[in-house]
């Protein structure tokens, strides 16, 4: 009677035992550093990454921004808000948004800055087959994205803010209605 140790052994040798197929392939370059791993290259990754606002076909460079930006806006004021030093104080909410909208607005700037480096065109990959080139192929697309991103940025700020500032309403109406 063989032991568990040199079944597994024999296995190695064994061609039809799953253990033994390679599972990491490269990608459309076999001299580049992307490779095709069960987890980028299967369809749930692909999916997701996909619908992305970045990657999502059909969207313009403004809208694109817009989206990324408000996204970025609205969850960056809740570190702010929980952890600036004046939190305790009545001008805390009011000192996370300004920090909020600032970094919004250096975020923009650095955008800018890329757009104006003449940046190479987006690279397709397993994930990405189609990446968008209208938006990420020139300096006028990288500019009108920065747009986007400030002005969605500054909106999802005020809209967190106004969440922020007006929690103890939306409290008191839920305990209205027995939640």
């Amino acid at each position: 009677m063989t032991n568990f140790v040199e079944r597994i052994d024999r296995s190695k040798d064994n061609p039809r035992d799953p253990r033994n197929n390679e599972v990491v392939f490269p990608d459309f370059d076999p001299e580049g550093s992307n490779l095709l791993t069960p987890i980028n290259n299967s369809q749930l990754a692909k999916a997701i990454v996909n619908n992305f606002s970045a990657y999502r076909q059909g969207l313009s460079p403004l809208r694109r921004g817009i989206e990324v930006g408000v996204a970025h806006g609205y969850w960056q004021l809740g570190p702010f808000f929980k952890f600036n030093p004046l939190r305790y104080t009545e001008s805390g909410a009011v000192t996370a948004l300004a920090s909020d909208i600032g970094l919004v607005i250096i975020s923009a700037a650095a955008i800018v800055l890329y757009a104006a480096t003449n940046p190479p065109p987006p690279i397709a990959t397993s994930t990405v087959p189609n990446p968008p080139a209208d938006t990420f192929a020139s300096t006028k697309g990288w500019n009108t994205y920065a747009t986007g991103f400030l002005i969605g940025g500054v909106g999802g700020a005020v809209i967190a803010y106004f969440i922020v500032a007006n929690i103890d309403v939306f409290q008191n109406s839920l305990r209205l209605i027995g939640w």
